[in-house]
């Protein structure tokens, strides 16, 4: 078993595109997505498009439940981006089918999926939608003892856009401070891995963050890609928040 966990693209197409061709490179051809196609970017159709094609499975998050119903507790730079991208949904450009079939695609994922002892989240598996699991939540341990109480082995999981990996003893590992970026799944009884963010970093590394799941081994890679031109996209679209293109540049 050898598959990628991509999440959280949030409309960002030229690290999407940067990830599938590292992705691709390696040979990988199985792909999970963990939710989040849609929001804050600027190319959400096309966004939506890629998945459909590349990935196996697909999650629902919290985003793109927000574009398809009403978002509940965003911001107002997350609101106005999630009415921003409802609209361009909604807008068929000459051809109603396709955008009739990436409605049905959001529509249709599930919140969880399930794989022997391994479930895969868009937050956590007390909350698959919505509840985040930072760093700082190991200084939480009924929080942690709780999540890992409803985990028979491992969770994958996004959300935070912060990568790296729980483990049952309240530690937390980000990717620089394990070797080589790699985790053994055989090395703990049970771990919670974030599996970062493909579209909008914020781990202070602007570089895009997927993981590799090949057998009880979870790969961290990080992937250089054109964020300039993801910027000068959103700055040019009034009703997407300057800085949602400013936090590209420094991963935060």
């Amino acid at each position: 078993m050898k598959r990628a966990i991509i999440s959280d693209i949030h409309s960002n197409l030229e690290a999407l595109e940067a990830v599938l061709k590292d992705i691709d490179s390696q040979g990988i051809t199985e792909i999970y997505c963990l939710g989040d196609i849609v929001g804050y970017g600027p190319n959400p159709r096309e966004c939506i498009d890629l998945v459909m094609q590349r990935c196996k499975v697909c999650l629902l998050g919290n985003h793109d439940q927000g574009a398809l119903f009403d978002p509940e507790g965003f911001n107002v730079g997350a609101e106005k981006a999630i009415f921003w991208t409802r609209e361009q949904l909604e807008e068929h450009h000459g051809n109603p089918a396709e955008s009739l079939k990436r409605w049905d695609y959001l529509g249709e994922r599930p919140r969880i999926h399930k794989e022997g002892p391994i479930v895969y989240v868009h937050g956590s598996v007390r909350n698959p939608l919505n509840e985040y699991v930072f760093p700082e939540d190991i200084y939480s341990p009924a929080k942690l003892q709780k999540l890992f109480s409803l985990i028979e082995k491992c969770s994958f999981q996004g959300h935070t856009h912060t990568p790296g990996v729980f483990t049952e003893q309240c530690e937390f590992f980000s990717p620089e401070e394990l070797p080589n970026g790699e985790f053994d799944l055989k090395s703990v009884s049970k771990a919670m891995i974030n599996v970062g963010s493909v579209g909008q970093p914020r781990d202070g590394d602007p570089r895009a963050c997927y993981v590799i799941q090949d057998e009880d081994r979870v790969i961290f890679r990080r992937v250089p890609y054109n964020y300039e031109l993801t910027c000068e996209k959103i700055y040019a679209i009034p009703e997407l928040d300057n800085f949602l293109g400013d936090r590209l540049k420094e991963g935060r």
